[in-house]
């Protein structure tokens, strides 16, 4: 059985916006980001609104800060379900997203990843977000809905980014593909933000967040997608969250290293990011909060 994140409380479902530890880092010289470390880091990170952190690879779980903090991590075969989500829990993770596999799995593979990962989830007490992502199991729309038909218990971290420029949802009906997504959206537990364009993974949005960005020029308005898409997956999540349920929003934006941050040369001929990803980080918070208020309206409308 998969579990939602819960904070132990009595409180009603709610959205909390954390921070991925890649949003500090490779950042440009001018970004707003300070450089901190440590208890300092995270002091600054809830002063600037965020409510949790999601470590990377091995970093040592926090010491001396109030914020919460989960994982993230690559299971490469089934068998690593079980001791991945061992470390994890024994670091003290509220969570844990994964990405598993490799996208060239038959479906008894499939199966057996997923069944591996909600078994480790229940041994542990942890809950554990299955990732869309790229070059994974979860890879595209289709096989990801047939993993909720066989497991319906399966929750998942959307990062729907993957779909929207991988699959190319906006060539075709898109309506029709939100709507096939529905049992997607209805098994969110974990979100990493990333707005993308349907010809790249990763772009940036103006400090306006009600109007259409600028880089959004060509025939579809991507930012008007994601806050439909993003509301679609917050509205899954409140129909079936309980008491002390929280959703994870933590922006994921990614470095010019890994061809995420696209880069362009400066007056000096210097490539540079084409954006403060921490910057950017700020309006994502601004953006989700807004969202998961419109998807709760929207759940209002419809009892």
């Amino acid at each position: 059985m998969a579990h939602l994140y819960n904070d132990g409380s009595s409180n009603a479902p709610k959205l909390q916006v954390w921070v991925n530890q890649y949003n500090l880092m490779d950042l440009r010289p001018d970004s707003l980001w300070p450089g901190l470390e440590g208890r300092e880091r995270n002091e600054r990170l809830a002063l600037d609104g965020f409510e949790g952190i999601q470590l990377i690879d091995d970093t040592p779980a926090p010491e001396g800060s109030t914020l919460p903090f989960c994982g993230l991590d690559r299971i490469n075969l089934p068998c690593e379900a079980d001791p991945i989500a061992s470390k994890h829990a024994a670091r003290g993770d509220a969570c844990l997203t994964v990405h598993a596999g490799w996208g060239m799995e038959d479906d008894g593979e499939v199966f057996r990843f997923v069944e591996a990962i909600l078994n480790a989830s229940e041994k542990y007490r942890l809950p554990i977000f299955i990732e869309t992502h790229r070059a994974t199991i979860t890879q595209d729309m289709w096989r990801t809905v047939q993993i909720t038909k066989r497991f319906p218990e399966v929750r998942f971290n959307g990062d729907f980014s993957h779909y929207y420029c991988g699959q190319e949802m906006v060539y075709g009906d898109l309506e029709s593909k939100l709507a096939f997504m529905e049992p997607i959206f209805a098994r969110v537990g974990f979100m990493h933000g990333r707005i993308a364009a349907y010809g790249w993974m990763q772009s940036i949005i103006d400090d306006d967040i009600a109007t259409r960005p600028k880089m959004a020029h060509g025939l579809w308005d991507y930012f008007a997608d994601f806050r439909e898409i993003w509301m679609r997956a917050m509205l899954g999540f409140i129909r079936v969250a309980k008491l002390g349920d929280v959703l994870v929003f933590a922006p994921e934006l990614l470095a010019g290293l890994y061809y995420y941050a696209r880069k362009f040369p400066d007056a000096s001929s210097n490539l540079v990011e084409e954006s403060d990803r921490y910057a950017q980080t700020l309006l994502y918070q601004k953006i989700a909060r807004e969202c998961f208020a419109s998807a709760t309206q929207r759940a209002v409308s419809q009892l």
